[in-house]
């Protein structure tokens, strides 16, 4: 018989350095466990914003699933900048390579609703649009 589920999270947090808070208290999940094996799993990704989705059961197990990290977050790191535009359409506040865009693609391709590499630059292309950040032409 399948366990039955209490509830499903999404949460982002920091890759290899989680920590128990009030939002896994509220599932049921045993905190330190979870973090244990969390920060285990993403001991690769340190300094990053890691999102995972924990699904709780009624005998306070867990599965939890990790996924890649944010496109803004990659965008800011390859651009080299701290923040986006204010006023993306007036004031741009970086630039990335079609190269750098490509990488960033290929990364996030998994969780992307995407077909090909194309259709994911595309997506990835208007996340930094509109975050204030130009990419190189072709």
């Amino acid at each position: 018989m399948a366990k039955k589920i209490v509830k499903v999270l999404k949460m982002e947090l920091p890759g290899g350095d989680a920590h128990p808070g009030p939002k896994l208290a509220s599932a049921g999940v045993q905190m330190a466990k979870f973090c244990t094996d969390f920060n285990a799993k993403t001991a690769d990704r340190k300094g990053t914003t890691v999102p995972v989705i924990i699904t709780a059961y009624e005998d306070k197990s867990y599965d939890f699933v990790i996924k890649t990290t944010p496109v803004s977050d990659l965008l800011l790191k390859a651009a080299g900048i701290k923040k986006g535009s204010g006023t993306p359409n007036k004031s741009k506040v970086g630039h990335i390579s079609q190269a750098q865009l490509e990488e960033i693609a290929n990364y996030k391709m998994p969780d992307l609703n995407a077909n090909d590499i194309e259709a994911a630059k595309k997506i990835v292309v208007g996340s930094a649009r509109q975050m204030g950040i130009t990419v190189d032409a072709k």
